[in-house]
């Protein structure tokens, strides 16, 4: 094919694809394409976004008319609750206040996860990646003990015994991935051997904030004492 630039009055680029065109009223400046078979669309997770919606909706709904809101008096200057209890979403925070510095539970943290949630989307993540230990499986596996032992010895340090047991539960989770495969006779193990680093963080990350959540709320007395919810 020569390589010299012609002049020619066309819209299809693959005809001339190197060319001087004018471009006229009645004819368009584009590209035909006659050799895509497949057009890319999400149909299904539409779908799935609407059911979820709906089931959400009802859920929300059934909750108003079952339950009244825990609403509280009305604010007197004079006189301040105690425990002066943050709303709920925010009572995960409130808990870590309760066994680290401000300066950790109140700023470092909720920036390094802020900062987590502006940069990730820069990575090239793949959704499809592979399990966590199936490959360089005892490279891995030696990184994950090391990381586990610090995180934990960090939250021993504090005394933070509601983060301890629940990192403690998705290590053993790991562990039971690292022994499995995508092979194994049991799904739960096929299950847990595919998981990505990224669901594993996620996990933990979730499981945390639960933990934090709910014993913030159900378990925290006067003077942010512990308490048992069943008694007064």
């Amino acid at each position: 094919m020569s390589k010299d630039f012609v002049t020619a009055m066309d819209s299809n680029a693959r005809k001339t694809p190197r060319r001087v065109a004018f471009i006229t009223r009645r004819v368009s400046a584009q590209v035909k394409v006659t050799d895509e078979e497949t057009v890319q669309t999400f149909p299904e997770v539409l779908f799935r976004a609407a059911v979820a919606i709906e089931v959400l909706a009802i859920g929300l709904v059934t909750m108003a008319l079952l339950f009244n809101a825990p609403l509280e008096g009305i604010a007197d200057p004079s006189h301040t609750p105690n425990p002066a209890k943050a709303p709920w979403y925010f009572l995960g925070l409130q808990e870590m206040l309760h066994y680290f510095p401000p300066v950790v539970a109140g700023v470092l943290v909720p920036g390094l996860v802020v900062m987590a949630l502006i940069v990730i989307p820069y990575f090239n993540i793949n959704i499809e990646a592979e399990g966590l230990f199936l490959k360089d499986r005892q490279k891995r596996l030696r990184i994950f003990y090391i990381a586990t032992l610090a995180l934990l010895i960090f939250l021993l340090a504090f005394h933070v015994y509601v983060a301890f047991v629940p990192t403690v539960i998705v290590a053993v989770f790991m562990i039971v991935a690292a022994q499995s495969s995508p092979q194994s006779s049991s799904s739960s193990r096929r299950y847990l051997a595919s998981k990505p680093l990224s669901y594993w963080i996620m996990t933990w990350f979730l499981f945390e904030l639960i933990v934090l959540t709910a014993i913030g709320t159900f378990f925290r007395g006067p003077g942010w004492s512990w308490v048992w919810p069943w008694r007064s």
